[in-house]
């Protein structure tokens, strides 16, 4: 998958983590799961809805210093335990949103061990675009994610 980045407006982060792929899947599809790891701590997420299916909503809600961040869209791609597209271009229904800001590519390749190589790309309409999710720390940010993914995986055991 990361044979076709565009530099200049693509992010990738590419980690091993050691839980098996399917309790990884299962952390990002399943709500109660997803609502314990998917911002950097002290951050929260209040709300989550996920319809994992091609056109169904990805909607979280985060709660980051006090303010409130809705993050409204829709699965593009869904490849159980291997993939998921996911953008905020679309809302639930395909009704475009106002203001989109990416399209995440999200991998889980099982590495055996119960290992995994965990992949995700924001894809973003311009540089300008990207710049500025690089610059709010991408990588930092989606990095610690990675990390309290992991370590919330390995608590779900297989």
């Amino acid at each position: 998958m990361t044979d076709d980045l565009d530099p200049d407006l693509d992010l990738v982060l590419v980690r091993e983590l050691a839980a098996p792929r399917a309790v990884i899947w299962r952390c990002w599809t399943e709500p109660e799961h997803l609502m314990q790891w998917f911002v950097p701590k002290p951050h929260k997420v209040t709300a989550c809805h996920l319809d994992v299916r091609v056109g169904g909503a990805c909607n979280t809600t985060f709660d980051v210093e006090g303010a409130v961040m809705e993050n409204k869209g829709v699965y593009l791609e869904v490849v159980p335990g291997e993939k998921l597209v996911f953008t905020d271009t679309y809302t639930e229904g395909w009704k475009p949103a106002a203001e989109p800001f990416m399209t995440a590519i999200v991998t889980f390749e099982d590495l055996g061990g119960g290992r995994t190589r965990y992949t995700a790309v924001a894809r973003h309409r311009n540089s300008e675009t990207a710049r500025q999710h690089r610059d709010m720390g991408f990588h930092d940010g989606w990095g610690t994610v990675a990390t309290q993914l992991e370590a919330y995986a390995q608590g779900l055991g297989q």
